[in-house]
């Protein structure tokens, strides 16, 4: 018997001398952070608290100065924590990177990760993604702390694996002029919350000059706008395919605010005339826009 207890003894040492020895190489690896970036929520976001606009082309982003500073600030954040990546998030038609999306890729610790865009210029599959390098990234040890700079409900089940893998998800969002831009549930899932404010994002976000007409040009009747909404449409058709007319179609007699911000861009292109504050010609641009749209379905 006192065999037995020497040998169980030496066994139950041997154990602890090997469960201190391991707690002491994790004591000694640092903890890693990533920091993951919804580049919708953050355009559309940030465009309205600076810009006064959701819409990209009304406004330049300095990517590479932002990115810095939301490294800067997981800095001070993660004290004790060393960066494993930027993670950037965006959507491409056919996931093909656009000349900014290729210039945000080539900088040091940024990961460009590209969902699709449909004909109404909407993200899909960027959520699955987040996801997917969360989940995967907590599986593996990858990561002890995740910064989410978004605000859509569909990222809930992102956060709910990654902490099921004993990550830590902390949301970062962009202050809202009015309400919020971040859903509840994906609120109340975090382990923490920060909002970035206005002056956070002033020295990144500038607005574009407005393109300027002439004020003497003469105001065009509303058939000449009509005509010029189908000469539009019969261009948006054959760039974009039936599969768009017929998933354009079921929101007849409105636009998604991205068709309709296009529509009236080119039709003031083509008029030389600023359409802004003219209801009745914007009316009548739709109209011819619709009108072609549907002879044709």
């Amino acid at each position: 018997m006192n065999e037995d207890h020497a040998a169980l003894t030496a066994r139950i040492d041997r154990t602890n001398e090997l469960l201190q020895r391991m707690l002491a190489e994790v004591a000694k690896t640092p903890s890693t952070h990533a920091i993951f970036v919804d580049a919708g929520y953050l355009y559309a976001a940030a465009g309205r608290l600076v810009a006064g606009t959701e819409d990209r082309r009304a406004f330049d982003l300095d990517a590479e100065g932002l990115i810095d500073a939301l490294i800067d600030r997981a800095r001070t954040i993660f004290a004790d924590s060393r960066l494993l990546r930027v993670y950037w998030y965006d959507g491409a038609r056919r996931r093909i990177h656009t000349a900014e999306q290729q210039s945000i890729a080539e900088l040091p610790d940024v990961k460009v990760r590209l969902g699709n865009l449909n004909a109404n210029n909407q993200q899909k599959g960027v959520d699955s993604l987040i996801r997917s390098d969360l989940e995967s990234l907590a599986r593996h040890r990858a990561i002890s702390d995740a910064a989410l700079l978004g605000g859509d409900e569909d990222l809930v089940s992102a956060v709910e694996a990654a902490q099921g893998y004993g990550a830590r998800v902390h949301l970062w969002g962009i202050e809202a002029p009015e309400g919020r831009n971040q859903a509840e549930p994906l609120l109340w899932e975090v382990d923490s919350q920060r909002t970035l404010d206005l002056d956070f994002f002033k020295p990144y976000v500038s607005r574009r000059a407005a393109q300027a007409y002439e004020a003497t040009a003469a105001r065009p009747t509303r058939e000449d706008v009509r005509f010029v909404g189908a000469q539009i449409a019969a261009k948006w058709l054959v760039a974009r395919g039936r599969e768009a007319l017929v998933e354009l179609l079921p929101g007849h007699p409105y636009l998604p605010g991205s068709v309709d911000q296009d529509l009236l861009v080119e039709a003031e292109g083509l008029l030389q005339y600023s359409l802004r504050g003219q209801a009745d010609l914007r009316r009548a641009l739709r109209d011819g826009f619709w009108d072609h749209l549907q002879a044709q379905y």
